[in-house]
């Protein structure tokens, strides 16, 4: 049986989507069944950019309009400058021949990685499957992170 890892990413902070994608990467190249599970604002990593919100109450339909997917809309968590930190981020990137964070999440999803989305972060937030990247093929709640956390050589919360 291979080694597991399990990676909470709750975070929309470009920076640290990009550390947990690299972590996942890493791992699931030493051969570990990784499981990504999205929940709260980083469900933004895995919406698409045009996705809206499915319920219309009031709070829901807030949610949405301030909290919008894609993930060319993450942001720093320190020094973004209004945008311009993350630029700065993804033209080093672009230099340095690194991947974004486009191409971590098909590479990541190519090795066998399973992204979870958090069903009860997105009935909260008014979110429905089909705003969610085609890469996401899990949703699932707390239990199922359990599940696979308690099996898990490596329990991340990013």
């Amino acid at each position: 049986m291979s080694k597991k890892a399990t990676i909470i990413v709750f975070s929309s902070d470009l920076d640290k989507v990009l550390a947990a994608f690299n972590i996942a990467l890493g791992a699931a190249s030493a051969q570990m069944q990784v499981t990504m599970f999205f929940t709260f604002w980083g469900l933004n990593v895995i919406r698409k950019k045009k996705s809206g919100v499915s319920k219309k109450d009031f709070t829901r339909k807030a949610f949405g309009i301030i909290n919008k997917g894609g993930e060319n809309r993450l942001k720093l968590s320190r020094f973004n400058m209004g945008g311009v930190g993350a630029g700065l981020i993804k033209r080093l990137m672009d230099r340095l021949k690194m991947p974004r964070l486009k191409e971590m999440i098909s590479m990541t999803n190519d090795m066998g990685v399973k992204f979870i989305a958090c069903t009860t972060t997105m009935e909260l937030m008014g979110i429905d499957k089909e705003a969610m990247l085609p890469e996401v093929k899990g949703f699932a709640g707390v239990a199922t992170y359990i599940d696979e956390a308690s099996q898990s050589e490596i329990n991340l919360f990013i």
